[in-house]
C-alpha cells in the first residue's frame, strides 16, 4: 500500500546555537564594563595613577562590602532612596497631567510658556539654599529639590510629545466623527507614550544625581552624605563604594522605567524597512 509522502517538516532551531547567541550577546553588552574594571584594577597597581586617591578596584570591593556587612550601606541608600522617588513621583504625578494640558490647550500653552522658561533655565542647585530657607534643613527641603529638577524634563517632553503626534493619525481620528475626549483618549494620549517616557527616564537619572549633591551640603544621612563624609576622613575606597552604589542604582532605575516604558507601549508596531 503506497505511504502519502509527508507534509514539509518543521524544524526548530537547535538550542546550542540560540544559547550561544544570548551569551555572545551578553558578552558583548557587558565588554566595556568589565574592561572599565579591569583597568581600574591594573592602573593603580602598575603606578599609571597613584592609588592614594584611585584604589583598585578590588579594594573598593571590599570597602563596599564591609559597609554592606556593618549596615551603614543600606541605611544611607534607603535615605537617598526613599528622598529621590518620592521627589520623583511627585513631579511625574504633577508633570504629566500638566503638559498634556498645555500640549493640548493652546491658550494655556501662551499664559505659562514664558514663566516656564524662566523655570527651566534656573538651575536646581542654584535654588538649593532658597529652599533651604523656605522649608528648613529636613526632608521637606530635599524632596522638593528632587521635584524641582524632574519637573522640567517631565512637563517638556509631555508638551512636545502631545504637538508632535502624528497628523495621519489625527486626521483618521478626526474622520471617524471621534469626540475631543475620545481623541484624546484613543489617539493622543498613547502616541505621546514613547516622548514623554524620554522625559521620564531623564528625570530619573536627574532625580539621583541632584539629590546626591543635596545630601552633601546638608543631611545626616544619604549615600551624598556618605561619600562626603568618606572624602573628609579620607576614607577613599569607601567614597568610590557609595559611588559605585549610585551609579547601580541608576543603572537598574532605568532599566525599569525602560520595562515600564514597554509594558505601556506594547501596541505599537516596529516600522520595517
Amino acid at each position: 500500500m503506497p505511504v502519502a509522502p509527508s507534509g514539509p517538516r518543521l524544524h526548530r532551531p537547535p538550542v546550542l546555537p540560540r544559547l550561544l547567541r544570548g551569551v555572545l550577546t551578553g558578552a558583548t553588552k557587558s565588554a566595556a564594563i568589565v574592561a572599565l574594571l579591569l583597568v581600574w584594577e591594573l592602573a593603580p597597581r602598575f603606578g599609571l595613577v597613584d592609588r592614594t586617591f584611585l584604589p583598585p578596584f578590588s579594594e573598593v570591593a571590599r570597602a563596599w562590602w564591609a559597609l554592606v556587612a556593618n549596615g551603614q550601606l543600606a541605611d544611607n541608600a534607603e535615605a537617598s532612596l526613599v528622598r529621590s522617588f518620592s521627589g520623583f513621583g511627585i513631579a511625574v504625578a504633577v508633570s504629566v497631567p500638566l503638559g498634556l494640558l498645555i500640549g493640548w490647550y493652546r491658550p494655556v500653552a501662551d499664559l505659562l510658556n514664558p514663566l516656564l522658561q524662566v523655570f527651566l533655565n534656573t538651575a536646581a542647585l542654584a535654588l538649593l539654599p532658597v529652599f533651604v530657607l523656605l522649608l528648613g534643613i529636613g526632608e521637606t527641603s530635599k524632596i522638593a529639590i528632587v521635584v524641582y529638577a524632574c519637573a522640567w524634563p517631565i512637563l517638556f517632553n509631555t508638551i512636545s510629545a502631545v504637538r508632535t503626534v502624528d497628523p495621519t493619525l489625527l486626521r483618521l481620528a478626526k474622520s471617524m466623527d471621534l469626540s475631543a475626549p475620545r481623541l484624546f483618549q484613543k489617539v493622543i494620549l498613547p502616541a505621546s507614550v514613547p516622548t514623554i517616557f524620554t522625559g521620564i527616564r531623564l528625570a530619573g537619572a536627574i532625580s539621583i544625581v541632584v539629590l546626591v549633591a543635596a545630601e552633601m551640603i546638608g543631611a545626616k544621612a544619604g549615600l551624598g552624605y556618605l561619600i562626603n563624609a568618606s572624602q573628609y576622613n579620607f576614607a577613599i575606597p569607601q567614597m568610590y563604594a557609595g559611588i559605585v552604589t549610585i551609579s547601580v542604582i541608576g543603572v537598574a532605575f532605568n532599566q525599569l522605567l525602560v520595562a515600564v516604558e514597554k509594558r505601556l507601549s506594547s501596541w505599537r508596531v516596529p516600522a520595517t524597512g
